[in-house]
């Protein structure tokens, strides 16, 4: 059971900031036909398919999803994606994870994109933690929290509901 003190974003929240985030995708990708949203395995990725079902909702841009899948334990091991090089190469791009903690997951993400030529790329976060160990930034996030280094954020997501909390 979560301590209701350590409750960073409850359900209603996180909907908010799904909601948020997706219209701030659209208002950078208004003028395209397509983009694609690629979660990074795990809640990385069941947070792309949240944002994917509301830009959906919102706009008449064609939405593909694409999981990144990505040892975070071992970021240097190969990165596969769920769909070929060719279905991005060119188009826009958002990198969605859950939690932008050290920056580590999220650099090599972004350092698998760069090896294709696309048209823009952002990437977005609910939780951006300030302990980053490299140099990258969410351009969309839920909720900017300064922890202590000792604290992690957790997200746990359901079918029907979700919630961040730190433990």
């Amino acid at each position: 059971m979560i301590a209701e003190n350590n409750i960073i974003l409850d359900n209603t929240q996180i909907n908010q900031k799904i909601k948020r985030i997706a219209y701030q995708i659209y208002e950078s990708n208004s003028s395209e036909k397509e983009v694609i949203i690629a979660g990074i395995v795990g809640n990385g990725y069941t947070f792309s398919k949240k944002i994917a079902k509301v830009l959906e909702e919102i706009s008449t841009i064609n939405v593909t999803l694409c999981e990144m899948v990505i040892n975070k334990k071992k970021p240097l091991e190969p990165i596969t994606t769920s769909i070929a090089v060719d279905a991005y190469k060119n188009k826009p791009l958002v990198l969605v994870d859950d939690v932008l903690n050290s920056g580590t997951t999220l650099i090599y993400g972004i350092k698998h994109f760069l090896e294709v030529p696309l048209k823009r790329f952002k990437t977005a976060v609910l939780v951006n933690r300030n302990h980053k160990k490299y140099p990258v930034k969410a351009d969309f996030k839920g909720i900017s929290l300064s922890t202590s280094i000792k604290e992690h954020v957790q997200v746990a997501f359901t079918e029907t509901e979700a919630i961040a909390y730190l433990v």
